[in-house]
């Protein structure tokens, strides 16, 4: 272990002879050096991320847009855990009993509703906030016997399997240090300063993952802590960055950049990195939405003939909410008997809106959105 003090803290030596890192309180000291690299990397991010928020504004309905990101980005947040669910596992899930991998993305996507709800109902980014959607993060499932929604009171350890305190990679604060930590943190979070949000979040995401606060659950609790601090500062009006998947594409570097901050306080470099990954991934968003928007102007031309006109629209808007469909589904969205159900699904099909999930089924038969499923899935694999 490197002993000395750093930007960032420094280790120190505890009873069963091995060493947890004390954190400093932020902001970074000395300051932040944002030299022509960073605003410029800066500047990047926030264009893409006013231009993500203007486009939903022009969805037909946001809403639903929203939705399915935050399934996505619960898929992917889980992915980097172990998780391994597809896309479609998701959507089906409440059409078949869950696996465990099921309903571990499930509770992220209401942990992140709950905590969206909560500060919609004024409550700020706290600690208190922090142990609801944990909670409701581990509520059932893996994970749920390492006391959710409390902070942990004994120590952790990030390393390979089969690690131990004296060989992981990285102890976190011990657990006195950790509450002290964590109360400088809030502190952090809800002062008023001249720290561009952006940049404040990167510092925070960081603190956040290095104090390491619970004993399963951190790195999900510290990426929904992205979006809720988006929403919270009104830079979004609606949750939809979420920097999973490109911590999922540089896992390596983004763990390099969190050690070389606890290591060597490169604040600098991991700031840079964040920004990067903001940029990149409003990006994509942006163009999600505008291939999104392109597809439902190219199908609902398709729609326009006398035996579409009737059901064909209403059906399709279903499809952008719901992209795997039975026959009941569609029968229940319509209002309509079986049988039409099944006309109406052969007519999507022979258009190319649907196709069957499993070709080889004889009964109870879904049926995919496929171009639609084809522009979210990006990145899940």
């Amino acid at each position: 272990m490197n002993l000395m003090s750093t930007r960032a803290g420094h280790f120190a030596p505890q009873l069963g002879g091995y060493e947890a890192f004390v954190l400093k309180v932020l902001p970074p000291d000395p300051p932040l050096v944002k030299d022509d690299e960073m605003l410029k990397l800066l500047s990047e991010a926030d264009r893409w991320l006013g231009r993500l928020d203007g486009i939903t504004r022009t969805l037909p309905n946001p809403d639903l847009f929203v939705d399915m990101y935050v399934k996505k980005e619960s898929l992917l947040s889980s992915q980097i855990e172990g998780t391994q669910a597809s896309f479609t596992d998701i959507l089906a899930y409440a059409k078949r009993t869950p696996t465990d991998d099921q309903r571990e993305v499930s509770n992220y996507v209401e942990a992140l509703h709950h905590g969206l709800r909560m500060i919609a109902d004024g409550l700020p980014l706290c600690l208190r906030l922090i142990q609801a959607i944990h909670g409701t993060l581990l509520a059932t499932g893996r994970g749920s016997e390492r006391s959710p929604g409390e902070f942990r009171k004994s120590q952790n350890w990030i390393g390979a399997s089969g690690s131990t305190l004296q060989t992981a990679m990285f102890v976190p604060p011990c657990a006195q240090e950790m509450t002290e930590a964590l109360r400088a943190l809030e502190a952090f979070i809800n002062a008023e300063d001249m720290l561009q949000p952006l940049i404040k979040i990167a510092l925070i995401h960081a603190q956040f993952e290095s104090i390491h606060p619970f004993l399963d659950g951190n790195g999900r609790v510290g990426r929904l802590l992205i979006t809720f601090w988006l929403v919270y500062q009104k830079i979004l009006t609606r949750p939809l960055l979420y920097l999973s998947i490109y911590f999922k594409q540089h896992r390596a570097e983004y763990y390099d950049r969190l050690m070389a901050v606890r290591l060597n306080g490169e604040w600098e470099a991991w700031v840079k990195f964040f920004l990067r990954g903001v940029a990149s991934v409003s990006e994509d968003a942006v163009t999600a939405a505008e291939k999104i928007l392109q597809l439902r102007a190219a199908l609902l031309g398709k729609l326009e003939t006398p035996s579409c006109r009737r059901h064909g629209p209403r059906l399709l808007e279903y499809l952008f909410a719901h992209p795997i469909v039975t026959r009941k589904d569609v029968a229940g969205c319509l209002g309509v008997s079986s049988p039409t159900a099944a006309e109406i699904i052969c007519t999507f099909e022979g258009l190319g809106i649907v196709v069957p999930a499993n070709p080889t089924a004889k009964r109870n038969q879904h049926y995919k959105f496929a171009q639609y499923l084809d522009i979210l899935e990006v990145g899940t694999a």
